[in-house]
Formats: C-alpha cells, sequence, structure tokens
C-alpha cells in the first residue's frame, strides 16, 4: 500500500485536511452533523480503497472525491435542508406557539475553522450555503469543487465519474441560481467596512436589548428589511415593525431571563443565548443566533434553536448567573 503502510499511516497523513472536508461536506449537505458522519464515512471508504488509488492522484484530490461523493450519497437519502424562509411567506402576526417543524431537515450553523483563508470564509456564510440548498447535488458539487477549491473542469469530471461538457454545463447552470439567491456583496466585504467599535456596538447592542426587554435599542440596530426565522419554528418575520413586535412579545415578554456569550458562525458574528426561569437560576442553551450584516445594521436574524447546536461551537450547555 506505498507510502501509506498501516492506518496510523494513513491517518496521520489525512490529520492535516480533516478541517477542510469537514468544511466541504458541510457546504455540501448544510449540516455540521451530517458533515461529520461523512467525513468520518468518507476517510473510511478512502481507507478501504487505498490499493486502487495510490499513484493516479495526489491525496487530496482523491480524498475530496470521496467526501463528494459520500456527500452525494447522504443528499439522496436525506433530501435537501431548508430555512423556514423556504417553506412559504413570513407571517403577518406574531405567532405565540409555533410548534417546530419536524418533518423538515433545517439548515444548521457552522463554527468558524481558525485561520482559514477569505474565500474559504465566504464560501460558508448562510446565504451562500443556503443557496446551495437549491442546486441538485451534481450542480452543488461541481460549484464547490471548482468555485470554492480550485480543482479543474477536468479534474471535476474524473471526480464524478462524468465528462467536462457535464461539468461546465452543470457549473453554468450552479452559478446562474446561485446569482439570484446570495446578495451581491458577501458578509466578508461587509465586516471590512465596520471597525471594531461598531461591530462590537451591533452585536453586543442586539444580545443586550433583548436581554434586558430594550425595544428602543433593538430598533436603532435594525434595516428596515430586516428578517427574522427560527428553525426548527417555520414562522418568519420580515420588516422592522414586524421583527420588534416579535421580539417584545416573544422573548422580551415571555421569557425569564436571559444570558448570552458571543461567538461566531458561518464566519458572521453569532450570539448563543441561555434561557432561565429566573435571574438567579441556571440557564440552558437555547440558540446559536446568526447576525448578517447590511452597511451598518443588522438585516437578518436567523436563530437556531436547540441546545444540540453548542457543543460544535465549544459551548456549555447551560450556565450559572
Amino acid at each position: 500500500m506505498g507510502e501509506f503502510s498501516s492506518e496510523a499511516a494513513f491517518t496521520r497523513a489525512v490529520a492535516p485536511l480533516r478541517a477542510e472536508l469537514r468544511a466541504h461536506c458541510y457546504r455540501m449537505l448544510g449540516s455540521i452533523h451530517d458533515a461529520d458522519d461523512a467525513v468520518q464515512e468518507a476517510l473510511l471508504r478512502a481507507w478501504r480503497g487505498l490499493p486502487g488509488f495510490e499513484g493516479r492522484s495526489a491525496l487530496r484530490t482523491w480524498l475530496y472525491t470521496v467526501a463528494t461523493r459520500t456527500c452525494l450519497d447522504l443528499i439522496d437519502q436525506r433530501g435537501r435542508r431548508a430555512l423556514p424562509v423556504d417553506l412559504g411567506p413570513s407571517s403577518e402576526q406574531v405567532v405565540l406557539d409555533s410548534v417546530p417543524r419536524t418533518d423538515v431537515a433545517w439548515l444548521g450553523p457552522y463554527p468558524d475553522v481558525p485561520g482559514a483563508s477569505y474565500e474559504q470564509r465566504e464560501a460558508v456564510e448562510l446565504a451562500f450555503v443556503a443557496a446551495c440548498r437549491h442546486l441538485p447535488g451534481n450542480q452543488r458539487a461541481a460549484l464547490l469543487l471548482f468555485d470554492v477549491l480550485g480543482f479543474s473542469a477536468a479534474e471535476i469530471a474524473t471526480m464524478m465519474e462524468t465528462s467536462v461538457t457535464s461539468v461546465n454545463s452543470a457549473l453554468a447552470r450552479a452559478r446562474r441560481t446561485i446569482s439570484t439567491r446570495v446578495p451581491a456583496r458577501t458578509q466578508q466585504q461587509t465586516l471590512r467596512t465596520l471597525d471594531d467599535a461598531r461591530l462590537q456596538e451591533l452585536v453586543t447592542g442586539f444580545a443586550t436589548a433583548l436581554a434586558e426587554g430594550d425595544v428602543d435599542g433593538l430598533v436603532n440596530l435594525l434595516t428596515e428589511d430586516v428578517t427574522w426565522s427560527m428553525p426548527p419554528l417555520p414562522h418568519w418575520y420580515r420588516g422592522r415593525d414586524a421583527v420588534v413586535e416579535f421580539a417584545f412579545q416573544v422573548p422580551m415578554t415571555r421569557c425569564p431571563s436571559w444570558r448570552f456569550r458571543l461567538t461566531s458562525a458561518n464566519a458572521q458574528p453569532a450570539v448563543a443565548f441561555y434561557l432561565g426561569g429566573s435571574p438567579a437560576a441556571p440557564h440552558e442553551a437555547w440558540s446559536i443566533t446568526v447576525l448578517t450584516l447590511g452597511e451598518d445594521r443588522i438585516s437578518d436574524l436567523t436563530s437556531f434553536l436547540g441546545g444540540e447546536h453548542f457543543p460544535a461551537f465549544g459551548l456549555p450547555a447551560s450556565v450559572t448567573p
């Protein structure tokens, strides 16, 4: 088996590539949990397939080949992940007792990777990953392998066992779809225009306003057309008035006490919220809320509800006062 004379040698060789493979699988699948499953399965397949691989391509190319095929298999099995905005129009009135949709496979948040390049950070932004959910698996794979990872059309054709013509056709269709679903300006471009003080003001201001019930403070941080969604709840809100009304009636009024920690998700600022029965009680993990910024205000809030999101971010399941 050539240079990989043992499983331990193979494990050492792939270790530096695990983080980027995980990010690729997340872009393909839209879930950190599915991505972890895909990486584990892909590495197992790669190890078992080594006798037929060695000498035909670089290890990185081989691993991306196996990981991509593994993700395509999972897409066929599990279907497309979604956000509430994919299910229907925004709610005109606040829904006080919205019931989680358990029949929907929801898009999930992704923890930041230290040292990721500017381009890699753009490629895990929420808008881009959400837009990729609208691509068939082969188009999604071609776009990510070519535009994000820099493989050639010929390499991708070999990886996907198809023709260069088919790859170029899939790329063209994918780019047309993506162009209609992502903002002209990425979050990385917007973040570069904000100084640290303003960014801190926006993120801390939002978290504090929600925790303290400061309606006026919240209003000043939002764009006119701001949206707020909370998967797995199907209802979502559009417009500053609707978003503020929801914030006032639900998290500010019906939830006794909040704690928060600032974090980052999908290469964007985020807040981890903890909910408690009283200020003196333990507070349990409630949501990872990802902030999308427009100019110098918040244009979108996506609250991924559930404590199951917290471990991937290195966050505790509960905090005490």
